[in-house]
């Protein structure tokens, strides 16, 4: 799937991005409005509390507070402003698809079913951005992005960190199924304690699924599959699945894709770099950013149709 870039950029796209230069400069002398006077109205505050004795050592952290609360409050124009261009580059993109893109997105179903059964790890704060959703090939489809971190440590040492950033793929698969399978990298299921190598089955909220013997050996070597149907699982997922799930991988500099299928769908969950940043304040960059974003989404997509099968089995095949 490959967009027509030159196309874009001659059309509607094109000549929305060329109105929009003044909207950049409106955001940059905002920011910069805020920055000089927020620091001029800083200055008094923070000369009475270096000067101050009922402060102490935390002279220094109040100091940095003030900073950035004037740092903050100053970028919040630009930010806003490459937003707003981002969202007018990837809905276009998304229209050039014939599906459409949101910046905000609430997480459905598909995103606890991916906690439930380990596609996600667990974590203490969510973030969602970039959703693209619609119908590919005659398949509903969504794609979105989610950034998971977890707290960690304790005291002065409490801290933010990413336990996943990647996508969430939600499509209709091909073929009617009926059963729950689980395809995930090889050793993440080990019997108790980890003792005694791969378990026999696992358990979600319940839920057992076995494991499924494979009979080509490139595949257990990445891979494993469990499922409440161990026919059905051998149906769905095909070994030569597992050069469209490298791809997948490859193509964003991603890790541990895995997938779950359920309900008539397949959910994909693929760890990657953040993706869709096609907003910029240089007008320069616009080509490269919308070329870039399109690139990012038209090969997610193309890999994700791939991996899918239709009614007789056929791989669909993304660009």
């Amino acid at each position: 799937m490959r967009a027509d870039i030159q196309g874009l950029m001659e059309g509607e796209l094109g000549n929305w991005l060329s109105g929009q230069q003044s909207m950049r400069e409106a955001a940059r002398a905002k920011a910069h409005n805020r920055w000089f006077y927020g620091g001029i109205a800083a200055l008094p505050v923070l000369a009475f509390l270096w000067f101050a004795p009922w402060f102490g050592n935390f002279k220094i952290v109040l100091a940095a507070f003030a900073f950035l609360g004037v740092s903050a409050w100053g970028y919040m124009p630009i930010a806003e402003a490459k937003k707003a261009i981002k969202t007018g580059i990837n809905s276009a993109i998304a229209r050039h698809f014939g599906i459409a893109y949101s910046h905000d997105v609430t997480p459905g179903a598909e995103y606890e079913a991916a906690r439930t059964y380990g596609l996600l790890p667990g974590s203490d704060r969510e973030g969602f951005e970039d959703c693209w959703h619609g119908t590919l090939e005659g398949h509903g489809f969504q794609l979105y992005e989610a950034h998971l971190e977890e707290r960690r440590g304790s005291g002065k040492n409490r801290r933010w960190v990413t336990v996943f950033r990647g996508v969430i793929i939600r499509m209709e698969f091909g073929r009617r199924f009926h059963s729950t399978t689980l395809l995930q990298r090889k050793g993440k299921h080990k019997k108790w304690l980890g003792l005694g190598g791969r378990a026999d089955h696992a358990s979600f909220r319940g839920h057992r699924l076995d494991y499924v013997d494979q009979v080509h050996p490139d595949f257990e070597d990445v891979f494993e599959v469990w499922s409440d149907d161990q026919v059905e699982a051998r149906v769905l997922i095909h070994p030569s699945y597992i050069e469209h799930l490298l791809a997948l991988e490859r193509a964003f500099g991603g890790k541990a894709v895995r997938a779950l299928f359920a309900r008539g769908e397949v959910i994909l969950a693929v760890e990657s770099r953040n993706l869709f940043e096609s907003g910029s304040m240089n007008a320069d960059e616009d080509h490269a950013r919308v070329a870039e974003a399109a690139e990012q989404f038209g090969a997610m997509a193309g890999l994700a149709l791939a991996i899918n099968q239709n009614e007789r089995g056929r791989v669909l095949r993304g660009g």
